[in-house]
């Protein structure tokens, strides 16, 4: 179509709502304003009633592909992020085998441009013996989000502690660096604490705030040594917040932090109920950690919310606490749950659009993306606040067929869902003609 017009839309946008259209055409917003009249040809959508946001921006998701796609696929998952609002996604590289070289890291761009219904782009992993491959990364700084380093365990050969690799990269590295931060050495201690651990409520004990704090603590000595742009993922502590700064906006900030939808919303009293279904790295930790994370994200000291959408399967998650894998399957119902929150009066619209749209796009330097702008891409989410959604196994997107918001009502509806001007989503079913792009980068 030569263009879609969006009528009559309460628009959040910048810290503002307003009634106005949107007209998107050749992938982009064409022009905002409180009155336009269609031409012959575009395509109109009646928007009366409706929310438009700038699409969601998910800076860490794990959609498993290569070598992992009995739990997913880049093209799976991509498909459950847009019919959750989530218009564009940066991947990690802890797949198989892992993204350890920049051949390994295009392989998964290629299968992204044959597959992706969402804009993706992709972290670069390191190890203990890669660091001069990672830094080659330097020279692609404008299409590749960043640095991925493990200073925790992960799965194959990406765990990071050896503190000269560490030095380099971190001296040398000239894009943003994302770490998991979890100290190792405290884990193997409390691990030999709970011999007997046998059901996930002993995940907070074993993967306790110590190794958390600890891990963040030498990333920022790190950071502030050789001045390294820095964004630690999924905070989960209370401890760790007093790491963190709000006296600077977004974009001076050389450290910079993130918290999980599931973070947010679940403790280790959940434990009792889920078991295995929200084991995740870090754990889910106390109630006074979730209350703490609030308070940080709604005063700028955590600037982004993000999902570590990690899928596996139901059988694998049925496992002894011990053999079970660590992740959760979120990205399809992010924007919904915080919808929700915001009908609570927990959080406004305009916060929420702030730190899944603005702060992911800002943070990471996303070229014309994260903002309804006229010029940028037009990456969009169209949503009713008065229609619910029931999460039920008919809806759920995830190649892995399940989530534990299963059975739960939701009071916000996603309509449509926009990448770059196409209808990627339209209530209730996925466009598989649509295809997103690769992100480019706004760096020097």
């Amino acid at each position: 179509m030569e263009a879609i017009l969006i009528k009559g839309a309460t628009i959040v946008n910048e810290g503002k709502q307003f009634q106005g259209d949107v007209l998107l055409r050749k992938g982009r917003i064409d022009k905002i304003a409180s009155q336009i009249t269609a031409l012959p040809g575009w395509h109109e959508i009646n928007a009366t009633g409706l929310h438009l946001l700038p699409g969601v921006i998910d800076d860490q998701v794990h959609f498993r592909e290569p070598g992992l796609t009995h739990k997913a696929t880049i093209g799976s998952e991509a498909r459950a992020a847009v019919a959750g609002g989530t218009t564009t996604f940066m991947e990690m590289p802890n797949t198989n085998p892992p993204a350890l070289t920049q051949a390994l890291l295009e392989d998964k761009y290629a299968i992204a441009a044959q597959t992706s219904v969402a804009n993706y782009s992709f972290f670069m992993g390191t190890s203990n013996d890669n660091s001069d491959e990672v830094l080659r990364t330097n020279e692609k700084k404008k299409d590749i989000c960043g640095i991925k380093i493990f200073m925790g365990s992960s799965t194959g050969n990406m765990l990071v502690d050896n503190y000269l690799t560490l030095s380099k990269i971190f001296s040398e590295a000239e894009v943003l660096i994302a770490t998991h931060c979890e100290d190792e050495r405290i884990i193997a201690q409390n691990k030999a604490q709970y011999p007997n651990a046998n059901n996930a409520s002993f995940h907070p004990l074993i993967r306790n705030v110590e190794a958390c704090f600890e891990s963040s603590f030498s990333a920022i000595q790190l950071a502030m040594k050789h001045n390294t742009r820095l964004h630690i993922l999924h905070i989960s502590t209370a401890k760790e917040l007093q790491l963190f700064s709000n006296m600077l906006p977004l974009s001076e900030k050389r450290i910079t932090s993130e918290v999980c939808v599931h973070h947010l919303h679940f403790t280790a009293d959940d434990y009792a109920r889920y078991g295995n279904q929200i084991k995740c790295n870090p754990a889910i930790k106390a109630p006074e950690n979730k209350e703490a994370l609030w308070k940080a994200l709604l005063d700028d000291r955590l600037d982004i919310i993000a999902t570590d959408h990690a899928p596996h399967t139901w059988e694998e998650k049925q496992q002894p606490y011990q053999q079970a894998p660590a992740g959760v399957p979120l990205v399809q119902h992010s924007l919904l749950l915080m919808l929700e929150y915001a009908k609570q009066g927990k959080i406004s619209l305009e916060k929420i659009v702030e730190k899944m749209s603005h702060a992911p796009a800002t943070c990471f330097q996303i070229a014309d993306r994260g903002f309804i702008r006229e010029g940028y891409y037009a990456d969009l989410v169209l949503v009713n606040l008065q229609e619910n959604t029931t999460v039920t196994k008919s809806n759920i997107l995830y190649k892995c067929g399940w989530s534990p918001f299963e059975g739960y009502s939701f009071p916000a509806n996603i309509q449509y869902t926009f990448v770059n001007g196409q209808i990627a989503f339209k209530q209730g079913t996925v466009n598989d003609s649509v295809r997103g792009m690769r992100l480019q980068f706004d760096r020097d």
